[in-house]
């Protein structure tokens, strides 16, 4: 049963058409993704979806009525961001709306309540969009993604990792049709070029001719010459007739360098050891330790309110407790922008305590997706997330051998989330971040540190290890669905690398064994949970 219908909509802001779709379609049980870059206009999109806004042409029809959940703002409530996000949510879901329309309906809250939302809209009866930039959510509940990319809407069928998966043969399939299109003009010109040099020496007579001789052989010779030149013409129309295809966007590979890693010699980077804390009378914590090793990437995770950005500050005051490496130089990152000058370009912010040559911040900067002149914007002019990778870009580059990150993926987008996991992963020093985002987590950290109960508990090896170890079967149905989905999300990217170009034998026959072991764990779980 189709509960909404948009067709041929267009809404353009200014001079800028901001999307158009030929049709969309919500049916009844579709639980529908809308992915797209910030600014894309994943917003608009969904009010005039909501019948709050008009587009310029098209028409939105729907049989039943939409429960529109905006986005959360800034506000002065004495409930959390997480507290006020789930409440919000909550109440739109006890009406049980037919369509239901949500903005970052994620946003704030810890993984349980993202866990718990997973769930509660898997249940959910009637149709729904969701705009999130959660990856490993958008797995979880979508039967369809919407792509908002370049003022265009393209539907994919499945969830986020189906998306992915088509995404990346379409950027495939594009590389060799730029590649064909490049050979083919290569060969058009080439014989554009043999053919002019023909035709510039059909003229010149051999030395051996009288002038007579020369006369009558430049007259025969500039008959057959029109005809080159002709076939010239002919050549130059089809180099003008091929069908232009744009060069593919490759994003540079970057290798970061340790500012001042040499004086950074032990093996531990940091090691806590009978830490404690309390928040007025409630205890946070109490005789935490762990260390870190050099070079690793751990992340904090735990509930909302569990002390996590505590700990984060503890490390930072580098007190009792607290033992840094010799050497050890900390940066930290966390929303707060104060490090960045509004009226100073990107560029000179972060060049300004870069410890890194100007090739390389520059560099640095096109990964995170500041392309040509938007490096001279100057910073009071960006966006939010603009100003985050702004921010994250000045603190990454600055002298530095160690950094903590406290919810780094907040305000960003898709596409600069996947490219700060792609720095991060190619980092040589040591991380410690605080996150909520799952995919992030897997992609990013070796090893868990999860504030739960009144203590840290640290382990060694990814998230979806994790959840599988600290989920025994007598903990009953929600933890062994959390473990399943978890496992279910672990299998899909090593699917997802298993298929990569030029994969090694040994690096196949790792994921290979992975993906084995996930499975037998998912068949486990299948048989033990409760019916």
């Amino acid at each position: 049963m189709i509960l909404l219908e948009a067709n041929g909509i267009e809404l353009s802001v200014g001079d800028r058409k901001l999307f158009s779709a030929e049709r969309l379609i919500v049916r009844q049980g579709d639980r529908i993704g809308l992915v797209g870059a910030n600014g894309a206009g994943k917003t608009t999109l969904m009010q005039v979806l909501a019948g709050r806004l008009q587009p310029d042409q098209g028409s939105v029809n729907a049989a039943v009525p939409c429960v529109f959940v905006p986005q959360m703002k800034q506000h002065s409530s004495p409930l959390s961001g997480g507290e006020a996000t789930w409440k919000q949510v909550e109440a739109a879901l006890q009406e049980s709306p037919d369509i239901l329309l949500a903005d970052e309906p994620t946003i704030h809250l810890d993984m349980a309540h993202i866990r718990e939302l997973e769930k509660r809209l898997r249940q959910h009866g009637g149709g729904m969009v969701i705009i999130s930039h959660d990856r490993a959510f958008l797995d979880g509940i979508c039967t369809r993604i919407w792509s908002l990319d370049n003022a265009r809407v393209s539907v994919y069928e499945g969830n986020y990792a189906e998306y992915e998966k088509m995404r990346d043969l379409e950027k495939r399939q594009h590389a060799l049709r730029y590649e064909a299109y490049t050979e083919k003009k290569r060969q058009l010109e080439e014989a554009i070029s043999a053919k002019t040099q023909k035709a510039a020496g059909m003229l010149k007579p051999p030395k051996r001719m009288s002038t007579s001789e020369s006369r009558l052989y430049k007259a025969g010779k500039g008959v057959s010459q029109k005809g080159v030149h002709q076939t010239i013409k002919a050549l130059e129309t089809r180099v003008e007739k091929l069908e232009k295809v744009e060069k593919p966007r490759e994003l540079p590979t970057i290798k970061l360098g340790i500012p001042g890693g040499r004086e950074f010699v032990s093996p531990t980077a940091l090691r806590v050891e009978r830490l404690s804390a309390s928040f007025g009378d409630r205890t946070l914590w109490r005789d935490v330790g762990f260390a870190l090793k050099k070079g690793s990437k751990t992340a904090l995770i735990g509930a909302n309110g569990s002390g996590k950005t505590t700990l984060v500050k503890r490390i930072l005051e580098s007190g009792e407790g607290v033992f840094p490496a010799p050497g050890a130089k900390i940066g930290y990152f966390s929303q707060n922008l104060d490090v960045l000058k509004p009226e100073r370009s990107v560029l000179e912010n972060v060049s300004e305590t870069a410890a890194h040559p100007d090739a390389t911040v520059r560099l640095v900067l096109a990964r995170l997706l500041f392309r040509g002149d938007d490096v001279y914007k100057p910073v009071g002019v960006l966006s939010g997330g603009e100003r985050v990778k702004a921010a994250f870009a000045k603190i990454f580059l600055g002298e530095i051998n160690m950094l903590l990150m406290d919810e780094p993926t907040s305000f960003l987008d898709i596409p600069s989330i996947e490219a700060l996991e792609e720095l991060l992963a190619a980092y040589e020093g040591t991380l410690l971040f605080v996150s909520h985002d799952r995919r992030f987590v897997e992609r990013v950290a070796g090893q868990v540190l999860d504030v739960r109960n009144g203590t840290v508990a640290f382990f060694e090896g990814p998230l979806t290890d994790y959840l599988s170890r600290s989920s025994p079967a007598g903990q009953g149905r929600p933890v062994l669905e959390e473990e399943l989905l978890a496992l279910e999300m672990a299998m899909s990217e090593v699917l997802g690398k298993l298929g990569a170009p030029g994969l090694k034998a040994a690096e196949a026959e790792e994921l290979d064994a992975r993906f084995r072991m996930l499975v037998q764990r998912r068949n486990e779980l299948k048989k033990a949970l409760p019916m």
